[in-house]
């Protein structure tokens, strides 16, 4: 294999490994931490949820960080929602 595919291979690794129930799991449960989106490889959006549940204190940060969360359960579970880096690693 040449050398310059080998990087490029290597720059974009395949998300292996993700489970969309694991995914699913972590919204349902610590949706409002973020914590499936550092899972799936959306750190950003996971930074994201962390400040607005750190400033939930706040009523209107606390309303958008629920709607986010009810977004986010719903598209993993109907599969809109896809790591990163690649697909779901296929169950039995």
């Amino acid at each position: 294999m040449h050398k310059a595919a080998k990087k490029a291979n290597a720059a974009s690794p395949m998300a292996s490994g993700k489970s969309q129930l694991t995914a699913a799991l972590l919204c349902f449960f610590l949706g409002g931490l973020g914590v499936h989106r550092f899972y799936l490889g959306y750190t950003g959006r996971g930074i994201l949820y962390i400040a607005l549940a750190v400033t939930s204190f706040l009523i209107i940060p606390a309303i958008a960080l629920f709607v986010l969360v009810i977004i986010d359960f719903v598209r993993i579970l109907t599969g809109g929602l896809q790591p990163k880096n690649g697909s779901y690693a296929k169950t039995l």
